[in-house]
């Protein structure tokens, strides 16, 4: 089964480009998906209380976590077909059943040996990671700027479009990166495997 794993970055939280690429996924797209939301606004509300009321960053990371399962919880609302899970047997589960998971890294939360409880990691790199563990066939990063077509994880981390430790978790993940800018939503569609139909 082809799949990919798409991660909206929670900058777009409020936006029309959400709530259309939402729908098009749910409705246009016929190929395996997984959703992966950034905190957005939650992650955004840490960051305040940890500046006002000092705490590590390993706290700070788990609490990040939580506000990415709330922004899928909310995600999930807008069409029928979105459900949010938090674990990969989950997302098989949701697939069998025809719908679209957004997972959220409720299973990562008590830490995971293969993951910084830090800022530095941010949704991107927890997408990559999540990719590699389903194997994936694609991964697919929506952004709020375009970026250089070919551009690699290195450049993409050298330009803060994603995190620092996202290079290291790409290079574990066998499939294939796109980045989706603004100008990519007209060909959003180009952007997925053609489902291979029945013979």
């Amino acid at each position: 089964m082809s799949l990919t794993v798409v991660k909206i970055g929670g900058s777009l939280c409020g936006s029309a480009r959400l709530e259309r690429l939402l729908g098009q996924l749910a409705s246009e797209i016929e190929t395996p998906l997984v959703l992966v939301a950034g905190g957005g606004p939650f992650a955004d509300a840490v960051r305040q209380v940890q500046a006002a009321m000092p705490f590590d960053d390993i706290l700070a990371h788990r609490l990040a976590l939580d506000a990415m399962t709330h922004l899928a919880e909310v995600l999930a609302t807008r069409h029928p077909r979105l459900t949010a899970v938090g674990s990969r047997a989950d997302v098989t589960t949701a697939l069998g059943e025809g719908r679209l998971p957004i997972w959220h890294p409720a299973e990562l939360r008590a830490g995971h040996p293969d993951i910084a409880e830090s800022w530095a990691v941010t949704s991107d790199s927890l997408a990559a990671w999540l990719a590699a563990e389903l194997r994936a066939d694609r991964l697919i990063l929506v952004k709020s700027v375009d970026v250089p077509a070919e551009s690699t994880p290195a450049a993409l981390a050298a330009a803060d479009i994603v995190d620092t430790h996202f290079p290291r978790y790409a290079a574990r993940f066998a499939g294939s990166i796109v980045v989706a800018g603004p100008s990519s939503d007209d060909r959003l569609a180009a952007l997925f495997p053609v489902p291979c139909e029945a013979s």
